[in-house]
């Protein structure tokens, strides 16, 4: 075990170097003088030369690149041309509620997508299996604004079952003032009891999470059958049913825990996949996380936070990636020996 987490750690690390690399490279290759976008298009050449020398952006480009790692490694990400705040409290702000709003997708996704995945593998190329491919397959190919602006339509708009954008209700901060520990609303609604917020974000969660759900949900479904499916033709499984198993205890007892290991392997890969989907969400609903301080850097030719926000996707996909290597070795100890 501790040779694969080496070998799973080394390879993280080259990934990571590699995204380092190529986001100093595109913030160079992008159109534009930062420094005018910081000083502003009346600055004096003087002002320019200033901030020039304040950022090292008068450097050769491989000091510039040492510098930029030096200063990533001590905390320091840059700062925001747009809001003059330093990128990692920026990001420290915006991250919880794409978290916040992932994770609940992603719960949902598993809860729903791996016992559908083994219903439809109990009933292989039966109705119950047809329904299940179609749904799926509907849920991976749906556009998700569509899906989103629908959703909106029918459940906020037509019905008022559920609020229409935002987090929480905003007149709640006034009320019913929530004390941050986290940053991410739920759980801090949940530290302090503040059953009001609590309550409204709940709410609100529910639209947008269904949306980014509908990918992964997906997906985990199909992987899951294809896995089952696989795992029961093995001389175990047969071995199984002449013991006088059942086919759905063959599945649920025998087979489900050695093809978890390939479903936790999709489960990283729609994680991060599903951060940077939710931006579109994030815009739609007007939730206050990454998507819409992506947008708003974008719009405005953030480069230092543009690249902060690469560069967190990018850490946090190779950290969940880290995570479901090291739980594929706990549940499958082949993994490990490979």
């Amino acid at each position: 075990m501790a040779r694969h987490l080496a070998r799973r750690l080394g390879q993280a690390l080259l990934v990571v170097a590699g995204v380092v690399v190529l986001t100093f490279t595109v913030m160079r290759l992008v159109p534009g003088d930062p420094a005018v976008a910081y000083a502003g298009p009346k600055a004096t050449p003087e002002q320019l030369a200033e901030v020039r020398e304040r950022f090292g952006l008068d450097e050769p480009l491989p000091a510039q690149l040492v510098a930029y790692v030096r200063d990533l490694l001590t905390g320091d990400w840059g700062t925001s041309l747009r809001t003059r705040q330093p990128v990692r409290d920026d990001l420290y702000l915006a991250f919880p509620a794409s978290l916040e709003l992932v994770g609940a997708a992603l719960a949902l996704a598993i809860v729903v997508g791996v016992p559908v995945g083994v219903l439809a593998a109990r009933h292989n190329r039966r109705l119950p299996d047809l329904g299940v491919r179609f749904t799926s397959m509907l849920a991976v190919s749906v556009p998700v604004f569509w899906l989103a602006l629908t959703l909106q339509l029918v459940f906020a708009s037509k019905l008022g079952w559920f609020p229409i954008a935002g987090e929480y209700d905003s007149s709640l901060d006034t009320t019913s003032p929530l004390t941050l520990w986290t940053n991410i609303t739920v759980v801090d609604a949940l530290i302090t009891g503040n059953w009001p917020i609590l309550t409204s974000t709940l709410q609100h969660l529910v639209l947008p999470a269904l949306v980014v759900a509908a990918y992964p949900t997906g997906v985990i479904a199909q992987m899951t059958r294809a896995a089952l499916i696989e795992e029961s033709g093995q001389d175990h499984a047969r071995m199984e049913r002449a013991l006088g198993f059942g086919e759905t205890a063959v599945l649920t007892r025998f087979a489900l825990r050695p093809s978890l290991a390939p479903v936790l392997s999709i489960v990283a890969l729609v994680f991060a996949y599903s951060i940077v989907n939710g931006f579109l969400v994030e815009a739609v609903f007007n939730w206050p996380g990454l998507g819409r301080y992506a947008a708003e850097s974008i719009k405005a030719r953030d480069t230092p936070a543009i690249a902060g926000v690469t560069l967190l996707v990018a850490l946090v996909y190779t950290l969940a990636n880290l995570v479901v290597d090291l739980l594929q070795g706990v549940v499958d100890p082949r993994v490990r020996a490979r």
